[in-house]
């Protein structure tokens, strides 16, 4: 059992916590009414808050509608005010502008430029508004006067601004980028800066508010007059000042270049084949009696018409760029067609002239003029793909002009060279123009020259021979294909040149004298040929020319030696009768031996004074032939000499062994040589 004390205490315990806990739960009910005493105190204050919000609220809303009222009727007064002062501006407008107008935009282009933008609106105003009324007319006309004004303006400040360009300048710029390279190069038929800006600010009101395009036209009559007269400046320039030594620099140039001799001077396209050109057309024409002086303006005219085609690209290229500032982009390509067409007619119409020239020229076998085509077509054909670009845009018709230039050109060309080559087959065989002294005939001459300045022209010449053929292979031009024609063509005046000289060499009577002709003139073939790239040319499609021609000289050759037969048979062994040695011999031995020297000295001095006359202008092939003439003819000489010379045959031997054998070969010596 438990003890008494113990459940005693538990029971007090017990009765402690209960105690507590009615304290705690007296404490919370106090709390709670507390609480709720302060509710109802807050519920009370929040409705007198709520009742009072809501008198304030019916208190101060119709106030503030009256203020947005009232604030709405200032701004609309406002704006009324705003919409009439506008308004009455527009009436003031005529009044404010009219002087500016008519004092005009120079010098004030800005000021002039908003004056009409004011005129502008109040035009559209009025015709929208009022269209029945007299500011309108008013306004209208202030506006057409200061449009025709900007006009005006625009043509002054082009006209002013447009000048040719100087030849100097045009020259240093066809000069290269390499020629000038100490300082920048030099602008190129351009407007002073501010005029440009001047000049694009009217043209673009004038395309947005002058609905009016005269002013293109005005521009591009303007500037193709200022283009047209710099490329015949610079064609008047060379006529006063080019000679056939060379070409007019600039000044400038020249000054840059006195510290740098390592510069090379401007150079013409063709320039370097001036001289040859020249050399040839004097040989050409020596038969037909030019004027004097006719090769220097040829060559002058040449040189000029090519730096103008040049001129004419760098000046349209410089033109364009200024164009595209000024016009409007849809309006570019066909102003700049117009532009340029001036002056690109006058080069065609002159390269038409030329053409038509070198047409009669051939007519009258003058080959000489027609020779100014290929420098010129070859330049022509060299500038055609920066034609093309810079005619890119303009007229088919435009576009064409060109194209139909070169193919005049190379017809007329191709016409040229066929009618050469049978020229020089059927050259009429005349006595008097032949060499007496079996020298080089002329026509071989003038033959090689023609044929070696084709050397600087292969690409032309052999597109002019191309542009006649209708076959495949010419449809497919290629470089080689030039050659070969151009090989061709070579070949048949070098086989028409030598049935030529076959035919005049039969007004030789003398065989030994048509044997040094045509030596002559075939070994000059040859070595001219050898010493050009012509050999390299012909053998393209005859590779064994070179030895062909060296036969020929050395039947030739042989043919002049056999010319010597009648001299040396007096003497040949092969002719002479045996003797016996210590037997006298007969009256007819004796005669025999006697004709025999007399005419081996007859025909010797007979050869010689002939052949002295003769020329080998070869110096090579003439001592080559005097040596191995002297050789045989001394030989022979020498041993009919030794045989016959000490047989008692004649009292008088002196009169007979006139020569010993060195005399002989100095006689020989002197052949085709006058001086000696």
């Amino acid at each position: 059992m438990v003890p008494t004390e113990e459940v005693s205490a538990r029971r007090r315990e017990i009765e402690g916590k209960l105690k507590q806990e009615e304290e705690t739960l007296s404490f919370i009910k106090e709390s709670l009414e507390k609480s709720d005493q302060l509710t109802k105190n807050m519920v009370s204050i929040l409705s007198s808050f709520e009742s009072r919000l809501m008198r304030l609220e019916n208190s101060i809303i119709p106030v503030h509608k009256q203020t947005e009222n009232l604030q709405r009727l200032q701004e609309n007064v406002e704006k009324t005010l705003s919409c009439l002062d506008h308004v009455i501006s527009y009436y003031h407008v005529a009044k404010d502008t009219e002087k500016i107008i008519k004092e005009g935009p120079s010098g004030r282009l800005v000021e002039y430029l908003a004056c009409l933008d004011k005129i502008q609106k109040a035009v559209e105003y009025f015709q929208d508004n009022n269209p029945d009324g007299p500011e309108l007319n008013r306004v209208k006309s202030l506006f057409e006067r200061g449009k025709e004004s900007l006009e005006s303006e625009f043509r002054n400040l082009l006209t002013r601004c447009t000048k040719p360009v100087p030849p100097i300048l045009i020259l240093d710029h066809l000069g290269g980028d390499d020629e000038i390279e100490t300082q920048e190069e030099m602008p190129l038929n351009q407007l002073p800066e501010n005029t440009l800006k001047d000049i694009i600010s009217i043209s673009r009101w004038l395309v947005e508010f002058g609905r009016n395009q005269d002013f293109m036209n005005v521009y591009y009559q303007i500037r193709s007059s200022q283009l047209d007269r710099s490329i015949k400046g610079l064609k008047e320039h060379f006529r006063k000042n080019s000679s056939s030594s060379g070409v007019p620099y600039s000044p400038a140039i020249q000054n840059k270049r006195k510290d740098t001799p390592t510069k090379k001077p401007i150079k013409r396209p063709g320039h370097e084949h001036d001289l040859r050109l020249k050399h040839l057309s004097d040989a050409l024409s020596d038969k037909h009696g030019p004027a004097a002086g006719r090769d220097d303006v040829l060559d002058i005219e040449i040189d000029a018409y090519i730096h103008c085609v040049s001129a004419f690209v760098k000046l349209a290229q410089s033109e364009y760029q200024i164009l595209t500032e000024i016009i409007p982009e849809h309006h570019q390509k066909k102003t700049f067609d117009s532009l340029i067409q001036e002056s690109l007619d006058n080069l065609m119409i002159e390269g038409d002239n030329i053409v038509s020239a070198a047409r009669k020229a051939i007519i009258r076998h003058d080959y000489s003029a027609v020779l100014t085509i290929f420098p010129i077509l070859r330049h022509l054909k060299q500038m055609k793909p920066e034609f093309d670009q810079v005619l890119q845009g303009t007229a088919a018709s435009t576009k064409n002009k060109l194209p139909g230039l070169i193919t005049s050109m190379e017809t007329t060309g191709a016409k040229a060279l066929e009618d050469f080559a049978d020229n020089i087959k059927n050259d009429p065989d005349k006595e008097y123009n032949m060499p007496k002294d079996g020298t080089v005939h002329e026509l071989t001459s003038n033959a090689i020259l023609f044929l070696q300045q084709l050397l600087d022209f292969q690409e032309t010449a052999g597109a002019m021979l191309a542009s006649q053929e209708t076959s495949s292979s010419a449809s497919s031009y290629s470089s080689e294909f030039s050659r070969r024609l151009l090989s061709t063509y070579i070949c048949k005046v070098l086989g028409n040149l030598q049935l030529n000289l076959l035919s005049k060499v039969r007004v030789y009577e003398d065989p030994a004298l048509k044997a040094i002709f045509l030596h002559n003139n075939y070994n000059y073939i040859l070595k001219s040929l050898e010493k050009s790239e012509l050999i390299q040319l012909v053998a393209v499609t005859r590779k064994a020319a070179e030895n062909c021609y060296r036969e020929l000289i050395e039947k030739q050759i042989q043919t002049y030696q056999d010319s010597w037969l009648k001299v040396t048979d007096y003497i040949s062994e092969r002719s002479l009768p045996v003797f016996q040695v210590g037997v006298k011999l007969k009256d007819k031995e004796r005669q025999m031996i006697k004709e025999r020297f007399k005419g081996f000295n007859d025909g010797l001095e007979e050869l010689c004074k002939i052949q002295k006359a003769w020329a080998i202008p070869d110096t090579e092939q003439r001592d080559k032939i005097r040596r191995a003439q002297k050789t045989i003819v001394k030989e022979t000489y020498g041993a009919f000499l030794n045989r016959y010379g000490n047989v008692p045959f004649t009292k008088n031997p002196e009169k007979y062994i006139k020569y010993q054998v060195d005399q002989v070969g100095e006689m020989i010596d002197k052949l085709f040589d006058t001086s000696a």
